[in-house]
């Protein structure tokens, strides 16, 4: 695939302190399979979906051990700029832009609301190499209990326009790269617990939604909302054995009008 537009998610992955425990549950899943670790980057191991890379796990760093959760990276022709614009809206730089081989160049942030995420510079590793098949990154939305600060933050990082779900139960929001809409935004409610802090959901697609819950809930994942019919799909939010919170999606299985939006 080429280098994605400025913006666009084009990376996932995530630290887990069993790293073997997490290719075994993903594995069983999504139906992933695994290359090699690699020692000379902290064993950072890539996860792909029917031979494409989609995804990848690494223990954590010394120090960094903690709660494990997935990360999205955001595609940026110049990682340097976006980590300056990142500090001129608000957001904070957890990781100095940094080379990683002639993979591409990282960068780790967090936006004023609280969600960390990740700019990548593709270089030899542009990012995805699938997405929407069964096994690969589909969507994602940021969880957030301040918006306004998470919609300024993010329209003024990234060239995004943003269109608002025209539905007072709801608020939601849509940001998108000309025609292409690339990532939600969801106001969090009390039905999560406040010590819940806001964070970037990431789904994955699955052949069939019910199954994935299925397998996913015997191996030890708790099962958070759903299984729900939608418009785009039918989805499942889940919290993984140790700890990270994904979502799975079949975008096959569609119910249900697509909702009206208005321009902000």
């Amino acid at each position: 695939m080429a280098v994605q537009p400025e913006g666009t998610p084009c990376w996932a992955d995530a630290m887990f302190g069993d790293v073997e425990g997490a290719k075994s549950f993903y594995g069983e899943v999504l139906g992933w399979t695994f290359g090699e670790a690699s020692s000379e980057y902290g064993n950072y191991t890539q996860a792909y979906a029917d031979g494409k890379a989609v995804a990848a796990v690494v223990p954590p760093m010394p120090g960094q051990e903690g709660q494990s959760q997935w990360c999205l990276y955001f595609a940026s022709p110049n990682a340097a700029a976006t980590a300056e614009k990142i500090r001129e809206n608000g957001g904070e730089v957890l990781m100095e832009p940094m080379q990683v081989g002639d993979f591409g160049t990282m960068c780790l942030a967090r936006e004023p609301s609280g969600a960390v995420f990740g700019v990548w510079q593709g270089g030899a590793h542009e990012g995805f190499e699938a997405t929407a098949v069964p096994g690969a990154y589909c969507w994602a939305e940021v969880f957030t209990r301040e918006p306004e600060r998470a919609d300024t933050f993010f329209s003024a990082v990234f060239p995004y326009t943003a269109k608002q779900i025209d539905d007072a139960s709801v608020d939601f929001r849509m940001f998108n790269l000309g025609e292409n809409t690339v990532l939600g935004r969801m106001r969090m409610t009390d039905d999560f617990p406040p010590e819940v802090p806001s964070y970037i959901n990431v789904y994955f697609t699955v052949g069939d939604c019910d199954e994935a819950v299925a397998k996913a809930t015997k191996l030890g994942a708790i099962l958070r909302f759903g299984p729900m019919s939608s418009p785009f799909g039918r989805f499942a939010a889940l919290s993984d054995p140790q700890g990270a919170n994904f979502s799975v999606i079949d975008i096959t299985t569609t119910e249900g009008e697509m909702p009206r939006t208005m321009d902000v």
